[in-house]
């Protein structure tokens, strides 16, 4: 139950977004830093993570750092988290509404989860039922979901609503308040439990339909993507050297697990061992997926392309797309269906969200479409579901860990009204709604304001994972345990996103500051300052601190004062 609630809250868009874009400089960079960056140092960063949280009372890491290394650094800590959640909730609800939206077929399907995971959950907490059937019943009552949705029901607005992006992305923050606010055991932690089962199964068709399309050579990795890319034929692309490294941020190393090791997962684990498998092992879980995410984005949109097949009153399904290659009529593959949706002349960032969601969604329908009895219409419905269902348990994971975050720091800095659940909760919705509702640039439309600081995000995030890294070297310099295997991963995801931070502000003529784009200057800057500000704190304490414990923790107090952190989390310490 656990493991599924983590994987699925760790495993957002985040997997599928970075490795579709990375491959814009070939698929051979990308897969070495998946599988290498995924073993020894995402898995590292989320065990080491979780370890410590529940080690001090399920404390975030945010807590933790302040009794760590200086209380200053918890305001610093709790201050960049809050950066990086508003981002979060804002980009991931316009995720999920371009998804409805693009692919109404997906609709049904996941919001049937909702319904079935309350069952589950008080079954399984007030009938103290077994999860075998439950389980099972739920799986296939979601695949009939997407079955239904493919083929008789696809969900879409009518034009005369307005923006459905717009529509959608209210919703689901309205969702996401109920969500956060409940008690994890009603709704988050099954609904993300049936949804891994869903997510594992799609997975499990993804792999066995590259392994037969490889097998009978209707695939070529090779032969579709070059291993290499020439970076400087893409127009304005950033240098892979250290770009490559924010952009594939999930998969193989994210800041944003931290926070949902030390969030929510250590209020919910047993015991200490099962950390290694929650932690450790989901995050290779998480990689596996990526090196999938890359094989169909090169191997799989190689196979050919599709366009929907629209008849007057709904979407009938799909076709491939059949257009003049070198004088003749055949379907666009291999190289050339990879090169006419990896467009070098049209730039960097005419890359946007629908065509990165859509690299993965068409090579990962070509893939499933292999396998017997699996027409490609009901394939790509499966993948659109998946990237779905991914994006959603990130979006309320993150909307229960910025309430998190709020009360902390309402706490802290004695902001008394914002201790309280429900009106951090709405601080947390309301911010990251305002965001998205706002429009991403002048020729935008409404509803795309997230993208206006997405190109903060993967430093912002890369960050976090180095001040993550930086509390579990604390953790364990002070108790005399060796720390090269942390130490050396905080090194580097502290350069590397300072390095791209500063690449995006002043690089030439396509800078932040040379183009007008003062607030991403500022919010660039103002995250550097609290990072190295944090860095030169623990830097002065580093010498004083080895073999010398933390400030113990307050005895336990049980009851109507218990710890607001215990008491607010709806789960167990």
């Amino acid at each position: 139950m656990i493991f599924g609630h983590h994987f699925t809250s760790i495993a957002g868009t985040g997997p599928i977004v970075g490795p579709a874009i990375a491959v814009f400089w070939g698929w051979l960079p990308a897969l070495l830093w998946v599988v290498f960056g995924s073993i020894f140092i995402g898995a590292v960063h989320d065990f080491g993570a979780l370890v410590v949280s529940l080690r001090n009372r399920g404390q975030t890491v945010g807590e933790v750092a302040g009794r760590m290394i200086a209380p200053r650094a918890k305001i610093l800590f709790l201050l960049i988290l809050f950066f990086a959640l508003t981002i979060v909730l804002a980009i991931f609800g316009l995720v999920i509404a371009s998804i409805f939206k693009m692919y109404p077929e997906s609709v049904l399907s996941v919001w049937i989860e909702i319904p079935i995971a309350v069952a589950i959950g008080y079954w399984v907490y007030k009938r103290h039922g077994g999860l075998l059937v439950p389980s099972i019943v739920a799986l296939a009552l979601m695949y009939v979901a997407i079955y239904v949705g493919v083929n008789y029901l696809p969900i879409s607005l009518p034009d005369s609503w307005g923006s459905s992006v717009v529509i959608w992305t209210i919703v689901l923050m309205i969702y996401c308040f109920v969500a956060s606010v409940m008690p994890v055991w009603t709704l988050l932690q099954p609904r993300d439990f049936i949804n891994s089962h869903q997510l594992i199964l799609a997975l499990g068709l993804l792999m066995l339909g590259f392994l037969v399309a490889g097998v009978s050579g209707k695939a070529s990795l090779m032969d579709s993507a070059p291993a290499v890319t020439d970076a400087n034929a893409i127009v304005d692309a950033p240098p892979i050297w250290p770009f490559l490294f924010i952009t594939i941020a999930c998969g193989a190393v994210s800041g944003f697990h931290c926070l949902v090791s030390s969030g929510t997962s250590s209020k919910q684990v047993a015991k200490e061992t099962d950390a290694q498998y929650v932690g450790y092992g989901a995050m290779l879980l998480e990689g596996a997926l990526a090196v999938i995410v890359i094989l169909a984005c090169c191997a799989g949109v190689g196979m050919g392309q599709f366009n929907r097949v629209e008849t007057a009153d709904r979407v009938s399904g799909y076709d491939y797309v059949a257009q003049n290659v070198e004088g003749s009529d055949q379907i666009l593959a291999g190289s050339a269906a990879w090169k006419s949706r990896y467009r070098a002349d049209k730039g960097w960032a005419a890359f946007g969200l629908p065509h990165m969601i859509g690299a993965f969604i068409e090579g990962g329908g070509n893939f499933i479409a292999t396998l017997p009895f699996m027409p490609l219409n009901f394939s790509i419905g499966i993948v659109a579901v998946l990237v779905a269902s991914f994006a959603a348990t990130t979006l309320d994971t993150a909307t229960r860990l910025q309430r998190y975050v709020i009360q902390e720091l309402a706490t802290t800095l004695k902001v008394q009204p914002l201790t309280d659940k429900y009106a951090a909760t709405a601080l947390a919705i309301g911010l990251g709604c305002a965001l998205a509702m706002m429009r991403g640039g002048p020729d935008k439309p409404l509803g795309t304001g997230g993208l206006i600081l997405w190109p903060l995000f993967g430093a912002i995030n890369q960050l976090l994972a180095g001040l993550a890294f930086l509390v579990t070297v604390f953790y364990l310099w002070r108790r005399n345990k060796p720390i090269w295997f942390a130490a050396i991963p905080m090194v580097i995801m502290v350069i590397m996103p300072i390095w791209a931070l500063l690449w995006q502000m002043f690089n030439g003529h396509s800078g932040w500051w040379w183009n007008g784009k003062y607030l991403l200057v500022g919010i660039g800057l103002a995250v550097m300052a609290l990072e190295a500000w944090m860095v030169v704190e623990a830097a002065l304490l580093f010498p004083k601190a080895k073999g010398v414990a933390e400030e113990a923790l307050p005895p336990l107090v049980l009851g109507p004062k218990a710890d607001p952190a215990l008491a607010s989390s709806g789960g167990r310490s």
